[in-house]
């Protein structure tokens, strides 16, 4: 089972290397469909997704951390069963 505190660091190394991507690929494309935006405004979008995704990154995580602790419990297979 992996631990709030492993499931916060992989949460957050994932978003950090998804904010890169977003951020990067918001610069080429914003243009590209009309959209000016500054510098300082890209960074205030791509900060506020970002924010949620680690929300929603880490809560998820949770979820299935806890729905295989249930099956393990309940001797459907999790890690702990075998």
């Amino acid at each position: 089972m992996q631990s709030r505190g492993m499931s916060a660091v992989e949460a957050v190394s994932n978003v950090i290397l998804g904010w890169l991507v977003a951020f990067l690929t918001q610069l080429v494309l914003f243009p590209v469909v009309g959209l000016q935006a500054t510098l300082a405004q890209n960074i205030v979008i791509s900060c506020a997704f970002t924010s949620i995704s680690l929300v929603r990154s880490y809560a998820l995580r949770r979820v299935f951390v806890r729905l295989n602790g249930a099956r393990a419990d309940a001797g459907l297979g999790g890690r702990e069963a075998r």
